[in-house]
């Protein structure tokens, strides 16, 4: 297998220069399953495990090997591959694990472009376009909006139009899966040596598209449910596919819960218009809630800004404020004992009322 088609390029030989001198193997990771792997090498597929010097080096679990990721493997015999390292990623989409920590949850690395995807039927949302768009700046891949499921939209022209204005030049692309050429519009964005990642929740068609791409059945797809369009969860895993000449696609699973891991930089960069119209307040701190020479409520009487776009984009400011705040462990410690020293100060003054 020749892994210049994967993506191995003159970058990617020179991180690995280091490695192959101990006599380690380039591996690409297909498939990344709880503690297992499935690694693309020279030699073709094989299944691997991480050294254990490799989980102790690693901080933590967003450090271990995913979908895209190139990876330094040792052979330790005729069926035992380790992998021992994981070489620095150009870019890692990314998304705040579930639960109450404050954790990076990778989805895919090394990406070159992202395909998100949204369905248009029943399922279709701006505001969850909006948040993707968000991630994808963060990752610092290039993004493609995929409108698929054309085939069921009696009239796209506007849907495009609705897209347009929260994509901001992010390019567009209507497409089906059941139309002969319902996906040339995607083909031209795919190129040998080149990794794109399909994006997008449930039910929207994913792996159809690759399946497609593919021009074989190769991963299942169900239905969606009727009443709200919404999937189940075909895909379980991100996978990394090979395309015949055209480099390779990342298959992920769908996301109904997609939670910010992004800077308050990149919420910019997705609502650059708004950015650009704060800036024109009049005072520094304007809060945007009815101060003299507030330049966001004219833009907003003005028609320039809807009232749904400044609320979307107030929200994942919050969230991605909050995600920075988090992360910083020495903010987030001096947040933690300021609350501390509240709550104390609250018990002390309701002992006093009630002595």
């Amino acid at each position: 297998m020749l892994l210049e088609s994967l993506g191995a390029d003159a970058a990617v030989h020179a991180l690995f220069e280091d490695y192959a001198a101990r006599g380690l193997v380039l591996a690409r990771v297909a498939v990344s399953q709880r503690d297992h792997y499935l690694l693309f090498t020279a030699a073709g597929e094989v299944s691997a495990e991480a050294s254990g010097a490799f989980w102790h080096r690693t901080p933590d679990r967003a450090g271990m090997p995913v979908a895209g990721d190139w990876v330094a493997a040792r052979i330790a015999g005729a069926s035992r591959v380790i992998v021992e390292a994981v070489l620095p990623r150009k870019t890692v989409f990314s998304r705040r694990a579930a639960g109450r920590c404050e954790e990076q949850q990778p989805v895919a690395a090394n990406i070159d472009l992202v395909f998100l995807v949204c369905g248009l039927d029943g399922d279709f949302n701006l505001r969850r376009l909006e948040r993707y768009l968000t991630l994808a700046a963060q990752a610092g891949a290039e993004a493609v909006v995929v409108l698929n499921k054309a085939d069921l939209c009696l009239d796209i022209d506007p849907r495009v139009r609705e897209t347009a204005a929260v994509a901001r030049g992010t390019p567009i692309v209507p497409a089906s899966t059941r139309t002969p050429r319902g996906l040339d519009g995607l083909r031209r964005f795919l190129a040998y040596g080149r990794t794109a990642a399909l994006l997008g929740s449930s039910g929207v068609g994913k792996s159809a598209i690759i399946n497609c791409l593919l021009g074989q059945e190769r991963f299942r797809t169900s239905g969606v449910r009727a009443w709200d369009s919404r999937g189940r969860h075909t895909t379980t895993r991100g996978e990394l596919i090979p395309l015949p000449g055209a480099g390779v696609v990342i298959d992920t699973p769908g996301m109904r819960e997609l939670q910010l891991w992004a800077e308050p930089e990149s919420v910019d960069r997705t609502f650059d218009e708004i950015a650009e119209i704060l800036s024109q307040c009049r005072f520094r701190n304007c809060s945007h809630s009815g101060e003299p020479g507030c330049a966001l409520a004219a833009a907003i009487s003005q028609g320039m800004v809807s009232e749904e776009r400044w609320s979307s984009y107030r929200k994942l400011l919050a969230e991605a404020k909050r995600h920075k705040e988090l992360s910083d462990h020495i903010l987030a410690a001096k947040t933690k004992k300021r609350v501390k020293a509240i709550n104390r100060g609250l018990r002390e003054f309701y002992r006093r009322k009630n002595s």
